[in-house]
């Protein structure tokens, strides 16, 4: 099924894409950053001087002004998922989906001025920091404290699971500005690498992307400025989150139907040149069946996907309607790339061939941004009011 939501800005820009992909993501790049968990700062830096991160910096910070029109992103993540290179997806997700927005939609013009021109060209590579040992979807339980004092706060505390812990530069942080665990308890503040009382932990031995580091960080007496209070009032942390989940949402759902195309089409190419019993495997009938229904929830997938983005583009995409959209194509995703897999026989089971490390990069779409379990929980509440 044909797709319609792109025009030709969108198509020129994905041959600037694959052209970056061509240079400078190799899969000897990939194998150098699965060996070293972690994307090396050369290969942001490029992305950067390509155009290819930093797209919804506004141009007076020298970013590309695609402020809304996330369709530039889904090419990006389209085309590098295609390529087989989830953990690159991530850490170029990470950027622009999670850190750059908070300071494009709610930092003030000091703090723009001084990191958004940096993130643009992958010179400062950001990273958000919610998740605690003992608080993950649950986000008022966060125990990481922030203590006021002359010129600023002192944060004492601890973040796990953090997406580009290791190499991130600057930190969006969740902290608690208040007592109890009502809303205006909490702020966010941008922790930056090297304040004393700082550390970035160890990297996290994870299932999938292997090639994107994941940390644990830690705050032990830190003092951070009152110019590094995002938006410059406190107390507004819980609803600067919320309010940038459903662009977090539709990022992964965005990146669960581009793997799952990339698994239908990887395998089409093995099925159609892998012989069984002197029979190309494509001419057996379970995986014609097969293949015919992947295909068919791929093109319900991007019908679906396609409609959020164009709804995230006029500013109508709900809270409600991206945890439908993250719990629904994630799941589908999961299914898929079981089914695409099984098909591979042995060779799926081999980290050599891209799907199966689209399958254990795909099993976390399910967790991170908000757990299923409680996407399900937002859809229902919703419908519970009616």
């Amino acid at each position: 099924m044909n797709r319609d939501i792109y025009d030709e800005d969108h198509e020129a820009f994905r041959d600037v894409v694959k052209e970056y992909l061509k240079r400078y993501a190799t899969n000897e790049k990939r194998e150098q950053w699965d060996a070293d968990g972690e994307i090396d700062r050369a290969t942001m830096l490029a992305a950067g001087e390509a155009g290819i991160i930093g797209l919804s910096v506004p141009e007076e910070f020298g970013g590309a002004g695609m402020l809304q029109d996330y369709r530039f992103r889904a090419v990006v993540n389209e085309e590098v998922i295609r390529a087989g290179l989830g953990s690159l997806a991530g850490a170029f997700g990470i950027q622009d989906d999670l850190a750059v927005p908070y300071l494009v939609h709610m930092g003030t013009q000091e703090q723009k001025q001084k990191w958004l021109p940096r993130m643009a060209t992958g010179e400062v590579i950001g990273a958000l920091a919610m998740t605690e040992p003992g608080a993950g979807s649950d986000l008022r339980g966060a125990k990481t404290t922030a203590k006021k004092v002359d010129g600023g706060y002192i944060v004492n505390g601890a973040k796990t699971f953090i997406s580009s812990g290791k190499t991130a530069d600057l930190v969006v942080t969740f902290v608690k500005t208040g007592e109890g665990n009502r809303p205006d308890a909490f702020s966010l503040l941008l922790i930056e690498n090297g304040m004393e009382g700082f550390e970035h932990g160890k990297k996290l031995d994870k299932l999938g992307f292997h090639g994107h580091d994941t940390a644990e960080l830690s705050f032990t007496d830190v003092f951070v400025p009152d110019e590094n209070l995002i938006g410059g009032t406190e107390g507004k942390g819980f609803i600067q989150l919320m309010m940038n989940l459903p662009l977090e949402r539709l990022s992964i759902g965005v990146a669960a139907a581009a793997a799952s195309q990339a698994g239908l089409e990887w395998t089409l190419e093995y099925t159609k040149s892998r012989e069984a019993f002197s029979t190309p495997v494509i001419d057996f009938q379970n995986t014609r069946f097969k293949l015919a229904e992947v295909a068919t929830t791929v093109d319900v997938l991007w019908a679906y996907i396609d409609r959020a983005l164009l709804a995230y583009k006029d500013g109508k995409l709900t809270a409600e309607e991206a945890a439908k959209v993250k719990f629904w194509t994630t799941e589908r995703e999961w299914e898929i790339l079981d089914i695409c897999l099984q098909l591979h026989g042995g060779y799926g089971y081999i980290m050599e061939y891209p799907i199966a490390r689209a399958f254990a990069d795909a099993r976390v779409h399910r967790i991170y941004g908000g757990s299923n379990e409680i996407m399900r929980e937002i859809v229902g509440r919703q419908l519970a009011k009616g």
